[in-house]
């Protein structure tokens, strides 16, 4: 099921500051669905910033993930970190990917447009 969102992928694409973003909530059964998704997308787009949430417990899921030619410019960290006040929480990681989570899940919509903010 997970896998299907990565099938219609020019859809969910768009581009900011001629970069091609991917801001998308998905259906996972667990936290590790997330980061596979996050390769697949990682793959699929080539060159980009992807920012994947779910919802999984009661709880917020985020991962942001920089390709590695994009990752002087954007840090998948500050990406994650904001969209994670969002949710009621925090997180990090490398310039190239990162997770959190957060408390208010009815938030993620609102969290996974912020790259767009973020971004510009």
């Amino acid at each position: 099921m997970a896998s299907k969102s990565v099938e219609n992928l020019a859809d969910e694409i768009r581009t900011v500051n001629g970069v091609k973003v991917i801001a998308k909530r998905v259906d996972i059964e667990n936290p590790s669905q997330l980061r596979d998704l996050a390769d697949k997308f990682k793959t699929r787009i080539g060159s980009g910033v992807i920012l994947l949430g779910a919802v999984s417990d009661g709880k917020a899921l985020l991962i942001s993930v920089v390709t590695e030619d994009l990752t002087q410019k954007y840090k998948a960290g500050d990406i994650v970190k904001a969209a994670a006040q969002i949710v009621g929480g925090g997180g990090g990681g490398r310039p190239d990917m990162a997770q959190a989570g957060g408390t208010k899940p009815e938030f993620l919509d609102a969290a996974l447009e912020s790259v767009y903010q973020t971004m510009s």
